[in-house]
């Protein structure tokens, strides 16, 4: 089937970001296997320790569970097969394994879905993709079940260190040894050196945890703006000025250490923890008064601005960067669905530092907005047919607020014309007594009254 938009819900899910890189012309190297965030942050992610590999599911390829992006890139690649939703699979290594078993015993037809792309070209310029995901039974009981016995493994694992009396480990600060139960070094972090983690009960693997942070502090990196310095002691004195005494909680790769993101399904410790002021008693009566709206906190197609509405935007955009988004949608007169794969182009332009004009790389975002300014490319859009293409209804942000504040001049025009064709005759209220024997409203009353007696 060709992938087309049925509905005008951006927020798409983590599998139609995996579709998106399926529609790029062959040869393309700029896969993105992950959704991206606005603002799009310059700090990484190390890579995990060496783990088993993870065998492909349809040939003799392993690869380290640390490169589980390789994979997933190899089968879309090699094998047109993808897998939705891999985030929320708690053991891919067991996953992938089971479902390679699975594969030689019953053709893979009888789990996936045939996608197939570029349906309108011609027959060998189409491509049949597979589709792996939870919407299948059996592949959401597995996922289901890996979630449990990882809960249960992490779990036992907490308990065991939360009575280890055996635990033996070093300050990554003043260096001294500390011997008995990790809370004893963790309480004398956070009272002498303000550096808090977290309550030992809610950490795990806390000797790994420990580990990680030496690391990054024997490399001299902040562990809470990860900037890199020339030696300890400029480290020091930054984290000490900046009050830089803490982990960066986003930095996801602290996750895997704190007990809570193992709690729920598919559910990391921010979604958890929004989800706290949910109602506590159902028979509750309901008091909306205090309720306030959220900002929209919109971004910049081009800088990292963020403003509270989409007008606020659209100034700076033309006032900042020539950009005129309202007259570029009136002159080329873009529907709803024509925006939105217009946003998505010029975002995926940006973030891949290409000139959507000229098509010229640069090195940084920033050398790609003087040239577009300086050049006046920013205004001229390229043809018609480079970016009003299917694979830009998916977001290349899974959080652009800008997407969901399009407006539907399709829509709008759709309902001024049912409302011109309507005639509305008012009544004459002049002479209301002759009204009340005359209205139409007053016969009705009659037969309704008539009804209820009879």
């Amino acid at each position: 089937m060709q992938i087309e938009c049925t509905c005008k819900n951006v927020c798409l899910c983590y599998v139609l970001i995996l579709i998106l890189i399926l529609l790029f012309p062959s040869g393309h190297q700029d896969y993105i296997l992950e959704p991206l965030s606005l603002p799009e942050s310059a700090c990484g992610i190390s890579a995990e320790e060496e783990s088993p590999a993870v065998p492909c599911l349809f040939c003799n390829e392993y690869y380290p569970i640390s490169e589980q992006n390789q994979i997933l890139k190899h089968m879309i690649t090699k094998h047109k097969f993808v897998i939705a939703e891999v985030k929320l699979i708690a053991d891919f290594r067991r996953y992938v394994l089971y479902w390679k078993k699975r594969f030689t015993e019953q053709p893979i037809t009888d789990f996936c879905c045939r996608i197939r792309t570029n349906s309108e070209a011609a027959l060998e310029d189409q491509d049949d993709y597979f589709l792996l995901c939870d919407a299948l039974p059996e592949d959401r009981e597995l996922r289901e079940k890996l979630q449990q016995q990882r809960l249960k493994s992490i779990l036992d694992q907490q308990q065991q260190e939360r009575y280890d009396a055996d635990f033996h480990g070093i300050c990554i600060f003043c260096e001294q040894l500390f011997l008995g139960n990790r809370s004893v070094l963790l309480n004398h972090m956070a009272k002498d050196h303000a550096f808090n983690i977290g309550l030992p009960d809610n950490i795990v693997n806390c000797k790994e945890f420990l580990d990680v942070l030496q690391k990054k502090i024997d490399s001299f990196q902040c562990l809470y703006c990860e900037k890199t310095f020339g030696d300890k002691n400029k480290l020091k004195d930054h984290m000490r000025k900046k009050q830089h005494r803490k982990i960066n909680a986003k930095n996801q790769e602290y996750d895997r250490f704190y007990i809570i993101n193992y709690l729920e399904f598919g559910k990391s410790w921010e979604q958890v923890q929004s989800e706290d002021d949910r109602e506590l008693f159902h028979n509750q009566e309901e008091d909306w008064s205090d309720w306030e709206e959220h900002p929209v906190c919109a971004v910049c197609l081009f800088c990292e601005k963020q403003t509270d509405t989409t007008e606020k935007l659209y100034v700076h955009m033309e006032e900042a960067h020539g950009f005129n988004l309202l007259k570029i949608k009136s002159e080329h007169n873009l529907n709803f669905y024509q925006q939105v794969k217009l946003m998505n182009f010029i975002r995926r332009q940006v973030h891949q530092c290409q000139c959507f004009k000229c098509e010229k790389k640069f090195q940084l975002k920033e050398e790609l907005i003087c040239h577009l300014e300086d050049n006046k490319h920013i205004a001229v859009l390229p043809d018609r047919s480079v970016w009003d293409q299917p694979q830009y209804y998916f977001p290349t942000y899974e959080n652009d607020t800008l997407l969901c504040t399009l407006s539907d001049s399709e829509d709008e025009l759709t309902a001024e014309k049912r409302t011109d064709n309507i005639p509305v005759f008012s009544e004459d209220v002049s002479n209301i007594e002759a009204l009340k024997q005359s209205s139409v409203l007053n016969e009705l009353l009659h037969e309704e009254l008539n009804n209820i007696e009879a």
